[in-house]
């Protein structure tokens, strides 16, 4: 399985904590592996599950900044699907220091580009909202010198609002 792959599952189980408790994660855990559609392997259900409860133990935390910074938004009043796409996103660039912010933010994009029927509102979260999320010194390397991001990372967005994107892409 590849790390895409792997962070799919890691978002399809932390998609989960929107409708239980914190408490029922583990019980969550186990229906979601025994589910042969989330089949893997013993190595990569212990990356999952280990990623995915670091995630829910600052789940706290992110929601906080989320809050604070997504300007007009608060958690409750986003999309799930965005929503957990931005937890996720959020936690590899503060908390895990294996991932770099770019990485990140372009999985980010895949993640929401291949749930774009679930959720489309994370393209112009994540466009509008990362810059504000992050410290200064993380986010530079991701802008232009007029502070504007690199292309990459809004050239989707800013086609799928315009209605430039064909069926196709999707």
């Amino acid at each position: 399985m590849s790390r895409r792959e792997i962070r799919e599952q890691i978002f399809k189980l932390l998609f989960r904590i929107e409708f239980n408790q914190k408490e029922e994660m583990a019980q969550q855990e186990a229906f979601f592996f025994a589910d042969e559609e989330n089949e893997t392997s013993e190595k990569e259900s212990v990356i999952i599950s280990e990623k995915v409860n670091k995630i829910v133990e600052k789940l706290d935390d992110i929601d906080q900044l989320l809050n604070e910074k997504a300007k007009g938004w608060e958690t409750e009043r986003m999309g799930k699907v965005d929503l957990t796409i931005l937890r996720l996103a959020v936690y590899e660039i503060l908390y895990d220091e294996d991932i770099p912010t770019g990485v990140a933010i372009n999985e980010a994009v895949e993640l929401a580009k291949a749930n774009l029927k679930l959720g489309i509102g994370i393209h112009l979260t994540l466009v509008g909202g990362v810059k504000s999320v992050l410290p200064k010194e993380q986010v530079s390397s991701l802008l232009d010198a007029k502070g504007c991001f690199l292309p990459d990372y809004v050239a989707f967005a800013k086609r799928f609002y315009t209605g430039g994107v064909k069926i196709s892409e999707l």
